[in-house]
């Protein structure tokens, strides 16, 4: 009777041990996920606050709409648009820009990719289908054809601004500085730097 008894209370002690063994096991367990899930989720937060600041003061990303461009860029293409360059030194003339679309009306695009044509105190007209800065010709070897639009007269590009125009010179196919005039540089956001999709025609600009 004694030895039925004490084998009862060994079972019974064996089986408190791994009960509070297995508590004891989920609870360390339920420990080092919630550390581990603490960690990730503030690792997140760093990378997020990182790529903010980079996205806001270093570069973009940028996806090219319209047909304005070609054949530089097409449609579709993805850029990757330097800001911090600007910070550096003005915009040249033959630099890709993104810029805020400063005209008005139903049309109006939040952004516009386009080419520096002329910078402050330049000379700029259009004239029998050639483009000409300061009384020359512009060599424009971006280019597929003659300008097809009107005749455009002399403007001087005033201080602080910029005559921007796309490398599409048919007909009608670009909406740029002959329309809405030259812009202000506080409106261009950064320099196209790089085509990095399609990967295929992944390049510098």
């Amino acid at each position: 009777m004694n030895r039925e008894l004490e084998e009862e209370f060994m079972r019974s002690r064996k089986q408190r041990y791994r009960s509070v063994t297995h508590n004891k096991s989920k609870r360390e367990s339920r420990r080092i996920w919630l550390k581990d899930m603490r960690e990730w989720i503030i690792t997140a937060g760093i990378v997020f606050a990182i790529m903010s600041l980079l996205n806001i003061f270093v570069f973009n990303v940028s996806t090219v709409i319209g047909q304005s461009m070609q054949p530089t860029l097409y449609e579709g293409e993805k850029l990757i648009i330097n800001k911090i360059a600007l910070s550096f030194g003005n915009p040249g003339r033959g630099d890709i820009v993104v810029l805020h679309d400063p005209s008005t009306g139903p049309d109006r695009k939040e952004y516009l990719v386009k080419r520096i044509i002329g910078i402050p105190g330049d000379i700029v007209e259009v004239q029998d289908q050639q483009l000409y800065v300061n009384g020359k010709v512009v060599d424009e070897p971006y280019i597929d054809t003659a300008i097809q639009d009107p005749d455009f007269s002399q403007l001087t590009v005033q201080e602080g601004t910029y005559f921007v125009m796309g490398d599409n010179r048919h007909a009608g196919a670009s909406k740029d500085s002959r329309y809405f005039g030259a812009v202000a540089q506080e409106s261009i956001v950064g320099k196209a730097s790089l085509i990095w999709w399609p990967v295929a025609k992944m390049r510098i600009l």
